[in-house]
């Protein structure tokens, strides 16, 4: 049954179609948490749809109503929680776990697809960096699909986010593979300049400013670089194919562009994408 369907009766037959048709679940069968956008028109029902959740997934004991866009320089949403204060839950995708409050760190179970097609294209051997690593769900899924990796390492300022990534690696038993570091990436990047077989930056809105230290992490030998940005439908690819560029001059270096893709709706008619572009 979807959510609009269980609610009828309970909001006016005019107001149903304001019912949000999408929602995100993050956790497992025994428990899980909800995230949702309820518009203004029902503002008034809140509660009505987070039961009506709540009912229609019985695993799911606490709904989170996003009550802001991302903000601050930890871009954390604000929620309004229904149901089960205590938001956090364990996450299973693709063999691992991850343990996650998505009310302290930002995590989603929808680009673990994009993780999983980042993490196959990993080598031997390689010496990977991600940027503004969050719980390390990129670096566990690395590892786990290419165990011969030399080393993740992550970088990560949320202090919320980096004490769940140090868990998720301890309960995935991957300490000897994963480096985890709690700080900025304009500081804590620079002890690995030119150490870097791939650089991960997994952030849409903001990435772009810290390309100069993604070029200066590749090896001088080369590597790869995933730079995610956010553009129009209109024209998905041109500004972060043009940064990229760009910032390649800078440093007397030229790129390839091996991939270019939408990876999720990232507000209307703005969708986060990813470039994955050779440095030569």
């Amino acid at each position: 049954m979807k959510l609009r369907d269980s609610l009828k009766g309970i909001i006016p037959e005019e107001k149903l179609s304001y019912v949000p048709s999408s929602y995100e679940i993050i956790g497992s069968r025994q428990k899980a948490v909800a995230i949702i956008e309820i518009p203004e028109e029902l503002t008034e029902f809140k509660q009505a749809v987070a039961n009506a959740l709540m009912n229609l997934h019985k695993n799911v004991k606490s709904v989170l109503v996003k009550k802001s866009e991302r903000k601050g320089e930890l871009r954390l949403r604000e929620f309004e929680v229904f149901g089960d204060k205590n938001t956090e839950v364990l996450h299973k995708e693709h063999g691992y776990l991850v343990k996650i409050d998505p009310t302290k760190a930002y995590f989603s179970p929808r680009e673990a697809t994009e993780r999983q097609r980042i993490a196959s294209q990993v080598r031997p051997g390689e010496t990977v960096m991600v940027m503004f690593s969050g719980v390390a769900p990129y670096a566990i899924a690395i590892a786990k699909k290419q165990p011969k990796v030399k080393k993740v390492i992550c970088i990560e300022l949320n202090e919320h986010a980096h004490k769940y990534a140090v868990e998720n690696v301890r309960i995935n038993k991957l300490e000897d593979k994963i480096i985890l570091i709690n700080g900025d990436v304009r500081e804590e990047s620079k002890r690995f300049f030119g150490m870097c077989d791939r650089v991960v930056m997994p952030l849409p809105k903001g990435a772009y400013k810290f390309l100069d230290e993604a070029f200066s992490c590749i090896k001088e030998k080369g590597g790869v670089i995933h730079f995610y940005h956010w553009a129009p439908e209109e024209d998905l690819f041109s500004e972060a194919i043009d940064l990229l560029k760009s910032k390649a001059k800078e440093y007397s270096r030229k790129i390839k562009v091996l991939d270019k893709r939408k990876v999720l709706p990232y507000a209307p008619r703005v969708w986060k994408v990813c470039i994955d572009c050779k440095v030569e």
